[in-house]
């Protein structure tokens, strides 16, 4: 079993950047793909980022491409998602997720999920 715990959000002008922390617990950590996932005030929550178990590849959304990085540290057992440019449109709750083994943008194939951190970005 694994348990999430997300830190880093805040209030952050647009451009600016912020650096969000997700971290686990369990001895397991380094057998799961993780992800991060975003939902914005009346929005479904989306897709952001995820990891292999080994870091080895990752996957972004479009809309972060080229702005967000993922990495992960299996010996500290976290991972991390450092957001540059941030825009208004980035603003919601992050949610950090694991999924056994197998990497997937699909949200209902993630088994763990942490309890969310808000980012605001303003114009």
């Amino acid at each position: 079993q694994v348990q999430l715990v997300e830190s880093g959000g805040g209030l952050v002008q647009a451009g600016g950047s912020l650096r969000l922390s997700c971290a686990a617990s369990g001895r397991t950590f380094s057998m799961y793909a993780m992800g991060w996932f975003r939902q914005a005030p009346g929005k479904e929550r989306e897709f952001v980022a995820a990891i292999s178990y080994n870091g080895g590849r990752t996957y972004y959304a479009d809309s972060v491409k080229g702005r967000f990085t993922i990495s992960r540290d299996n010996n500290a057992k976290t991972v991390t998602l450092q957001m540059s440019s941030l825009k208004p449109e980035d603003t919601a709750v992050y949610y950090c997720a694991a999924t056994y083994l197998a990497t997937t943008r699909s949200m209902d194939e993630y088994d763990y999920w942490g309890q969310g951190t808000q980012v605001t970005v303003s114009s």
